[in-house]
């Protein structure tokens, strides 16, 4: 994975450390083949359909990309310095469209933890599994309010993955996409066939009622299912010796005063929002999922649960 020495337009900085790193996904990989090994063992026909690779065009080279990819010619024009890949697209028989949010209040967390730490193993976790399906995978992003959403087409392989962890790291290659005023739509317009829709976040945002509707119109057509970052853990603070404590919301800019009670009765305010929030999406028809916890567990009950998915699906 790369570092970048510069700053987000919404703020955030490049300079820390990788959200993930490549031996995090090395060892997700690794557990995904021996949860799965029973589909590895023995010949097996591949899942792609068509006749080959369509060339689709040129881009920088990433981590996780192969070498024989590299278009020498190209990469002598700019000195090797970002070296140039060909890109290819194969059809494949199933997409998987992730979708992540990037707003700031992800970027908070505890001892050093921060929420989107579990939002990019979880899109880790569902794109190398769907490597090992041989599915398409693809990115979209958004921010506080739904305001700036973009996106990165689905391609297949590990370096498809790598790279959508980029960017959503490092906003690296992200298109921005048309806004409509329903985010539902929005997705729609995006996909250009019918697939697999994890909606990946802390869902701690006003108007999550009107989200889900949205979603739910989605659902009719694609795969669409919820993923609850448990936020908790970012709200259980230690025991302050104050009465009252100025509170401050970086991504509205607003403050607020509120008493040492209130401000211990945070965590479970933030579970009990978040168990609204699953019952108002089973009650729509949309399945969630609560993510966090310890990571081997999270990892495992994530991949069963995408496998399953995947495979009902077949």
């Amino acid at each position: 994975m790369r570092t970048r020495s510069a700053t987000w337009g919404d703020g955030v900085d490049r300079d820390a450390e990788p959200l993930i790193s490549l031996s995090d996904i090395t060892e997700i990989e690794l557990l995904i083949l021996k949860r799965m090994r029973e589909f590895t063992i023995g010949e097996h026909g591949s899942r792609f359909h068509g006749t080959g690779f369509d060339f689709v065009g040129l881009r920088e080279w990433q981590a996780g990309d192969r070498f024989e990819t590299i278009d020498w010619p190209q990469s002598s024009l700019t000195n090797f310095s970002p070296l140039i890949i060909r890109e290819f697209e194969q059809p494949s028989t199933s997409s998987v469209v992730m979708i992540a949010d990037r707003s700031l209040s992800t970027r908070c967390g505890m001892d050093g933890v921060p929420i989107a730490t579990i939002i990019a193993r979880t899109l880790a976790t569902i794109g190398m599994s769907a490597v090992f399906f041989q599915d398409s995978v693809g990115l979209v992003t958004f921010d506080h309010e739904f305001s700036h959403i973009q996106g990165l087409r689905p391609r297949i392989g590990k370096g498809q993955v790598i790279h959508c962890l980029d960017a959503y790291q490092f906003d690296v290659g992200l298109q921005d996409l048309r806004n409509t005023g329903d985010f539902g739509a929005s997705l729609a317009g995006f996909m250009r066939k019918t697939s697999m829709v994890p909606v990946i976040s802390d869902f701690l945002f006003d108007d999550v009622t009107a989200l889900v509707q949205q979603l739910t119109h989605l659902n009719s057509v694609h795969d669409v299912f919820l993923g609850i970052v448990d936020a908790s853990f970012a709200f259980e603070l230690p025991g302050v010796s104050a009465g009252w404590i100025e509170a401050f919301d970086v991504e509205s800019g607003r403050s607020r005063v509120m008493s040492r009670r209130e401000l211990m009765a945070m965590a479970g305010r933030v579970r009990q929002w978040q168990d609204d929030v699953a019952l108002t999406a089973k009650k729509s028809g949309i399945d969630a999922l609560r993510l966090g916890g310890d990571p081997t567990q999270f990892d495992v009950a994530l991949l069963e649960w995408v496998a399953e998915r995947r495979l009902r699906r077949r």
